[in-house]
């Protein structure tokens, strides 16, 4: 049976398509699997475990990261990016200001998933470098329009800025034990709990 240069085509195309959802899908393994492995292990771990944890073979696991400082760098903007997302989910979801409660707790989240990963992006390496642009250029936005929102059905007091809250957060999770994240928590929720309107204010 003969096929046409067009089924040909379609043919090549579907499993250039397949190809990539696979490899996606082994890259999204690898990233969940670091996460789990650098907790319990750190970021030394040995390759072979995070590759064994996510199902792949070594090889796969240096196709897609030939540095570790690769690895490391992925799976930081994989969580600051799923942070980002998070808000407009949120906002979707809730009023203004339970979404930016809920936000703030969810960067609590971030934060503190990311002091395993601490000791290799405050190293001189020149790789990490692009990582703190990163963050911002994410993080940023993302808390700025849920503080828009919750200013402009006055939930809370405008002339926050997100910066000073991001920053506010990072110190008030580094003030606690790494264990402790209720007392962490309690405290973000207090610093929320501050930004709101008070009637008669």
């Amino acid at each position: 049976m003969h096929t046409t240069p067009q089924e040909e085509g379609v043919a090549e195309t579907t499993s250039a398509r397949g190809k990539r959802a696979d490899a996606q899908r082994n890259l999204d393994r690898l990233l969940e699997a670091a996460m789990d492995v650098f907790a319990k292990s750190g970021v030394d771990a040995p390759v072979r475990e995070i590759a064994e944890r996510a199902g792949v073979g070594v090889g796969t696991f240096y196709r897609h990261f030939p540095q570790r400082a690769d690895l490391i760098i992925a799976v930081m903007k994989s969580q600051i990016d799923a942070c980002a997302d998070a808000a407009p989910l949120l906002a979707a979801e809730h009023d203004a200001g339970e979404a930016l409660a809920r936000w703030m707790q969810r960067y609590v989240d971030f934060i503190v998933t990311k002091r395993g990963l601490s000791g290799a992006l405050q190293s001189d390496s020149a790789a990490y470098a692009a990582l703190p642009d990163y963050f911002y250029s994410r993080l940023r936005p993302a808390l700025t329009g849920l503080l828009q929102a919750a200013v402009a059905q006055d939930v809370i007091r405008p002339g926050y800025e997100a910066d000073e809250l991001l920053r506010a957060v990072a110190t008030l999770c580094k003030a606690n034990p790494e264990e402790d994240t209720a007392a962490t928590r309690r405290m973000v929720g207090l610093l929320v709990d501050g930004l709101r309107c008070r009637p008669g204010a």
